[in-house]
């Protein structure tokens, strides 16, 4: 279980506090970015009416979140928060999958990528929210359907973000510890490489999929 417990840290030193960061997520997040920065320059670059592979990938994210988000939403609320939703679920659907290759790890196997994603959804919808209703009317909404309810609404909103966060975060850290642990069993020869592909790929994908549409869900219940 070494690969779990030995953490690759940045440690600086500021005004007499010690500051750990854990350096294999930063690195491998940054990277993630150079990619989707690389994809999307390659699949706009030279858009055409028969499509390059990047260019038809590129619309397939494009039209399906468009979609998705256009019927949660309307319109015009669509078109605001679009990007955000298309760009996370390419995030999160990289970062898991990253982890297939030799010697990466994934982002999201760290639980402070997964909150800090949980937190952001959590105040995007909430800004949606008090902007849309009026901060009055939003308030209000904590009240309902009795006044005395506020203090369980409020942990209610709250326990969306552990719940979006370490829904992802068990999912690729428990995909990890079972192909370690199977790994050492049987030495690597036949099953680990099945392992990868269901929980690098397809749950992967799925968990991806889950995080994106319940930030957006929320969102949503915000503003309506």
């Amino acid at each position: 279980m070494e690969e779990l417990t030995q953490v690759w840290e940045w440690i600086w030193e500021v005004a007499g506090y010690r500051l750990v960061f854990n350096a294999m997520t930063i690195v491998m997040t940054l990277i993630i970015m150079g990619l989707l920065i690389l994809f999307g320059f390659y699949a706009t670059r030279k858009a055409q009416y028969v499509p390059n592979p990047c260019q038809v990938v590129g619309e397939l994210f494009v039209q399906t979140f468009w979609n998705l988000t256009r019927n949660a939403l309307d319109e015009e609320m669509a078109k605001k928060y679009f990007p955000l939703i298309c760009s996370l679920f390419m995030f999160l659907l990289l970062s898991n999958w990253i982890g297939v290759l030799p010697h990466m790890n994934e982002p999201t196997k760290d639980l402070n990528t997964t909150l800090g994603l949980g937190v952001m959804g959590f105040f995007i919808a909430h800004y949606a929210g008090i902007k849309t209703k009026g901060f009055g009317n939003y308030i209000k909404e904590y009240f309902q359907p009795i006044f005395f309810m506020m203090p369980l609404n409020v942990i209610g909103e709250l326990a969306k973000v552990i719940s979006i966060s370490f829904r992802l975060y068990g999912n690729i850290m428990g995909g990890s510890i079972i192909i370690i642990v199977v790994s050492h069993l049987v030495y690597g020869l036949i099953v680990p490489p099945f392992l990868y592909a269901f929980f690098g790929l397809f749950v992967g994908t799925v968990q991806a999929f889950v995080f994106t549409m319940l930030t957006l869900v929320y969102i949503s219940v915000q503003v309506k």
